[in-house]
């Protein structure tokens, strides 16, 4: 029996704003299927998304919504979390958006490691904007910004998550919707900072211009610069250059998450105690 959408989705705001073979729409489908098997109640999920095409996501989800300021989703989001530490929030921003000016919340929050699902939609590009370069943006690929080919290093925001002290990390594609998919359901699972880097197309602003004009060839190029992550450990380090793995990168159940240790403290504060170095060693 075919999944019904319908009920999770804002039919009205239907057909979507998004280029047609963007890769939005089959995140967007997974991420409703996997709330779904997880048996979230619509009211007890709140999804803000930023400025951009990642930025619509919120626009089309029948769910507690905020479409908020560029850079500013995890803020919000954070505040969200903190005053319904039992509700599902959800981050929808593109990779300009959680890694540029929205950067140093993302870090933060990766720090924290609060309770919050971030999606980043990494196209590569500044998509709705036409087609600047983005911290993920290949060296030596074209936008507007940079014409004669991008110099700027390449960003892992998989790895900046890890980094800053995100509990949980994936990188998947829209290649594979079903195993997209499969690792939302682990995150969203995960009791702390969940980092989705999902891999899609923008063919319309970064395709075009570097030989990849169809839906289909920007995705091969995806295809082709992916590899599971059980490969990619058995790979030397010259031959993982300019690879990215795939799947869950980082899982850890043993650290302490934030609105837990808020709800601690608030009870310490009206017994008049205090958290010390030693409750750290541990999980609270």
């Amino acid at each position: 029996m075919a999944f019904n959408y319908d009920q999770y989705l804002r039919l009205e705001k239907m057909p979507t704003l998004w280029c047609w073979g963007c890769g939005d729409g089959v995140i967007l489908k997974a991420v409703v299927r996997a709330i779904d098997k997880l048996g979230w109640k619509q009211d007890d999920v709140a999804v803000v998304s930023g400025i951009g095409c990642s930025g619509r996501f919120s626009s089309y989800v029948d769910f507690n919504t905020v479409h908020t300021t560029h850079g500013r989703t995890v803020a919000f989001a954070t505040g969200i979390k903190l005053a319904n530490p039992d509700k599902h929030v959800i981050c929808v921003a593109g990779d300009g958006d959680a890694l540029a000016i929205g950067g140093n919340h993302t870090i933060h929050a990766a720090r924290r490691n609060i309770d919050i699902n971030f999606i980043m939609i990494n196209n590569f590009i500044y998509g709705l904007t036409n087609s600047q370069t983005s911290p993920t943006t290949p060296q030596g690929m074209w936008s507007v910004t940079m014409k004669r080919g991008n110099i700027d290093p390449t960003f892992d925001g998989a790895e900046l998550a890890i980094a800053a002290g995100a509990s949980f990390v994936a990188r998947e594609t829209v290649l594979d919707p079903k195993k997209l998919e499969k690792v939302l359901m682990k995150g969203f699972e995960h009791n702390g900072f969940a980092f989705f880097d999902i891999l899609s197309n923008c063919h319309i602003n970064l395709g075009r211009k570097n030989k990849m004009a169809s839906a289909m060839e920007n995705l091969n190029w995806i295809d082709e610069i992916t590899v599971s992550k059980t490969k990619y450990d058995k790979m030397t380090e010259e031959e993982q250059l300019n690879l990215f793995p795939t799947g869950v990168l980082k899982h850890d159940t043993e650290a302490a998450e934030f609105c837990d240790m808020y709800e601690e403290l608030k009870r310490r504060y009206q017994n008049n105690e205090k958290f010390t170095q030693d409750d750290f060693k541990k999980k609270i």
